[in-house]
């Protein structure tokens, strides 16, 4: 098979039937016939999951991928890429802020430049002012707790061969976090900018970004655990010096020891690092407790429109 469109569906029941239409098109222009369109059903609460089925009803192109409940959407779109079967696959969102003709131009330039990928990047990150500063902030302590930087402003949709769909499916780790797995998997990627239409309100509250944070951070990087090291390190030098201080104040200059504060905010400011510290260490062993049990990121409960 030539192609495959990859889109995940979760609240997708006003967007399915124009992006299925469109999709359709695109597809049609550069693959002829031989494609598919991969929708994954990631425990959508409206009417969605029965739209998607209709359309693999009508048209036996579409397949139609149910998860079991909602596991995410870096999760689905990992089912999605598992179940494309297209030399080429294009994985877009479904909710039409990506639009489906990108793929004319986005599978050009992958064979002008002879890539394994076509992203898209925003020309100006979409939403309001904090959104923006939110997601500018994100990218700066990610590089800065994981040593590695993903390009900014990249959105979904993306061109990408076999061979790298393929390699990106290795990844088995049960914390996805899709933008670290796209830049760590390689290969030659090049970056197509976009404008990324405002359909609809972005899921991605400030909460969820710290908590993808965290995850992405513990997941591509051992640096907090260092950090402890020479936090805790440079905490010991300092009191040890504190400590050499005191008693030559004492012995030499026979100076009273007071500072009932300072002892109080001392205990205080080490009593909260130890705990954030073993807050840390928790959250490393967590990890290491949810990949040791290899459950399985997503259950399917059906696919419908396949080997009708």
């Amino acid at each position: 098979m030539k192609l495959s469109i990859v889109a995940t569906l979760y609240r997708s029941a006003p967007y399915i039937a124009e992006f299925h239409e469109r999709a359709t098109i695109a597809a049609q222009q550069m693959a002829g016939d031989d494609y598919e369109i991969v929708l994954v059903n990631d425990g959508s609460p409206d009417g969605s999951l029965d739209i998607a089925v209709k359309l693999a009803d009508s048209d036996d192109r579409v397949v139609v991928v149910d998860l079991s409940r909602n596991f995410g959407h870096h999760k689905a779109m990992m089912t999605g890429l598992s179940h494309a079967k297209g030399e080429c696959v294009f994985l877009i969102d479904s909710d039409l802020e990506e639009e489906p003709e990108w793929l004319t131009n986005f599978h050009q330039q992958m064979m002008a430049e002879n890539a394994d990928v076509v992203y898209g990047v925003q020309e100006r990150r979409k939403g309001n002012w904090f959104e923006r500063w939110s997601g500018q902030w994100f990218y700066r302590l990610l590089k800065l707790l994981a040593g590695f930087a993903p390009p900014q402003n990249v959105v979904t949709a993306r061109v990408m061969t076999r061979r790298y769909v393929d390699a990106l499916l290795q990844h088995q780790e049960r914390e996805v976090f899709m933008a670290g797995l796209w830049h760590i998997t390689g290969f030659t990627q090049s970056a197509r900018k976009v404008k990324k239409h405002n359909t609809s309100e972005t899921t991605y509250t400030f909460r969820k970004k710290m908590s993808i944070l965290v995850n992405s951070v513990t997941s591509f990087s051992n640096a907090p655990l260092i950090s402890i090291f020479y936090i805790g390190f440079s905490i010991s030098l300092f009191a040890m010096i504190y400590i050499a201080y005191i008693v030559l104040q004492r012995l030499f200059w026979s100076m009273p020891v007071g500072g009932w504060t300072s002892v109080m905010a001392s205990i205080w400011l080490l009593g909260g690092l130890i705990i954030s510290f073993i807050g840390v260490v928790g959250i490393y062993l967590a990890k290491i407790f949810s990949e040791t049990k290899q459950r399985p990121y997503t259950i399917v409960r059906h696919i419908y429109g396949r080997n009708k």
